[in-house]
C-alpha cells in the first residue's frame, strides 16, 4: 500500500518526497488557489479561534505555503523531517502569530534545518527535524511556544487530541484553505493502526488517530503541523497515512515523546 505524507507543496519543488515509498500526505496542491473557507477544513474540522495554537507556524517557500510547524521556543521550529529534506534554509520562511497563512503575523527566515539522523525516506520513520530561525520570534499576545511532553510518554489510547493546519479540506483537493483549521480526532492504539496498516509500517516513533469511520483527519499540506492532547501538550506531527479520512485508515503522526531528549539537544 502507498502511503502519502501530508505535504501539499508541487512534487517538482521537493524531489526526494515524490519517490518516497509510504503514502505519504504529498499529493501536489496547485498554490496559487485559496478556497473560500466556509465549511469544513483539514477534513470534518473547523475553523481554529485566536489563541488556539498560538504555537503553530506556516512554512513557505517562493511565497507558498507547503507544511506546518510548531514554535519549540524564540529560535527553533519542529516540523516534518519529509517537509525539509531537500530544501534549502535560505529559500523557505517561517509565519508565526496568524490564522491566515498568506498574511499577517511574524514572517522570518531560516537559518538552518537539522534533519533527524535516523530519518527514513523510504518508511517515513522517526519523521522530524528542527528548523533554527535566523531572527528570534518573542512571544506576543498571538504567538507562544509549545510544551513539550515527557521523554518516552505515549499517548493513550482513546484519549482526544486536536490538530491543525492550512491542508487541503479533502483528499486530492486543487486547493488550500487561507485561514486556519482545526479537527477533534481520538488517538488509536498502535495494535489497531498496525492492523490497519501492517505491523512493519507503524513503529514505536509514530502514534494514530482517527476513526474508523473515517470522516475526520489531517491531509495534503498539514505535514509538520501539530496534534496536541488536552493541555496542548504537542504528542504529535502530521505526518503520513492513507489518502485522508477514508475508514480505516487512521492519521499517522511523529511521536514526539520519542524525540524530547534530541529535540533539547539539538534546538537553538
Amino acid at each position: 500500500m502507498l502511503a502519502l505524507t501530508k505535504l501539499a507543496a508541487v512534487l517538482a519543488v521537493l524531489p526526494a518526497i515524490a519517490s518516497a515509498a509510504p503514502t505519504t500526505k504529498p499529493f501536489p496542491v496547485p498554490e496559487a488557489r485559496d478556497e473560500v473557507d466556509e465549511g469544513t477544513s483539514i477534513v470534518g474540522g473547523e475553523a481554529a479561534s485566536a489563541g488556539d495554537f498560538p504555537f503553530i507556524v506556516s512554512l513557505s517557500q517562493g511565497g507558498s505555503h507547503f507544511c506546518g510547524g510548531v514554535l519549540l521556543n524564540a529560535n527553533t521550529v519542529i516540523t516534518a523531517a519529509h517537509c525539509s529534506v531537500g530544501q534549502s534554509a535560505s529559500s523557505v520562511r517561517v509565519r508565526a502569530g496568524s490564522l491566515n497563512r498568506n498574511s499577517g503575523g511574524t514572517q522570518v527566515g531560516v537559518s538552518r534545518i537539522l534533519v533527524h539522523p535516523s530519518y527514513n525516506s523510504g518508511t517515513t520513520d522517526n519523521d522530524v527535524a528542527l528548523w533554527r530561525l535566523s531572527t528570534a520570534i518573542p512571544t506576543s499576545s498571538t504567538i507562544g511556544y509549545v510544551t513539550l511532553p515527557a521523554q518516552g510518554s505515549d499517548p493513550a489510547a482513546g484519549s482526544s487530541a486536536v490538530t491543525a493546519g492550512w491542508g487541503t479540506t479533502s483528499e486530492g483537493s486543487g486547493s488550500l484553505p487561507t485561514a486556519l483549521r482545526k479537527v477533534t480526532v481520538p488517538v488509536v492504539s498502535r495494535a489497531t493502526c498496525q492492523a490497519a496498516y501492517g505491523a512493519s509500517s507503524v513503529t514505536t516513533s509514530m502514534i494514530c488517530a482517527g476513526l474508523a469511520a473515517g470522516g475526520k483527519d489531517s491531509c495534503q499540506g498539514d505535514s509538520g503541523g501539530p496534534i496536541v492532547d488536552s493541555s496542548k501538550t504537542l504528542i504529535g506531527l502530521v505526518s503520513w497515512g492513507d489518502g485522508c479520512a477514508r475508514p480505516n485508515a487512521y492519521g499517522v503522526y511523529t511521536r514526539i515523546g520519542q524525540f524530547v531528549t534530541w529535540i533539547n539537544t539539538n534546538k537553538s
